[in-house]
């Protein structure tokens, strides 16, 4: 079973996953990330790198994820790469993830390429105000990505919000769920994880 969390930047999806994870059990999830699989630009000078729009699809090897969850379906481990957020590179180690009952996706154009999305037997849309969504962001940055307030502020405005209006929101339409405020709504969690628990057979 695979299960696609998405929504903006900032919106609860991780929260959500996290959430998925802790309720349905870690030993039945495969939990790949696809910010994992932004392109490696080492060969690039880091002010090129630091200028990459990385909120455009183009920004993510897709391929690479199709491929590694096809791998996974087949009941055969992948190595998934490792991103250093501060460098704008991956790190040369990799994270071996193993097939599991339910393979669970998050990002914020996982709904983008159709390819991948026509992968996933659960669509779940993460909708959030915008204000909240940029100060999550604003704090996360900051306090785990090693950004200035300046950097975080001009990055949101030059692309993580055109490319926000232009791919992700309209991306909510494949949505099977939609879960308003994230994790906050217990309800909609609730609904979540009783389907899949369903759908594995689990009481």
């Amino acid at each position: 079973m695979l299960i696609g969390v998405a929504g903006g930047s900032g919106s609860g999806k991780t929260t959500v996953s996290q959430t998925i994870l802790e309720r349905v059990g870690r030993d039945r999830i495969a939990y790949l990330q696809h910010d994992a699989y932004y392109r490696d630009r080492a060969a690039l000078p880091w002010a090129e790198r630091a200028r990459i729009n990385y909120d455009h699809p183009d920004s993510l090897e897709t391929d690479l994820l199709v491929e590694h969850l096809k791998e996974l379906r087949a009941c055969r481990a992948v190595d998934v790469p490792v991103y250093d957020f501060a460098q704008h590179v991956r790190k040369t180690e990799t994270r071996r993830t193993v097939p599991r009952p339910v393979i669970l996706v998050e990002g914020i154009l996982i709904f983008v390429d159709r390819a991948l999305r026509e992968m996933f037997d659960i669509k779940i849309f993460v909708d959030t105000d915008a204000d909240v969504r940029f100060l999550r962001r604003l704090q996360r940055d900051i306090a785990e990505r090693g950004r200035t307030m300046d950097s975080v502020v001009s990055q949101y405005m030059e692309t993580v919000r055109p490319m926000h209006l232009e791919f992700v929101e309209p991306s909510k339409r494949y949505a099977d769920i939609i879960i308003p405020e994230g994790g906050f709504n217990q309800i909609a969690i609730d609904m979540v994880v009783a389907r899949i628990n369903a759908m594995l057979g689990v009481g």
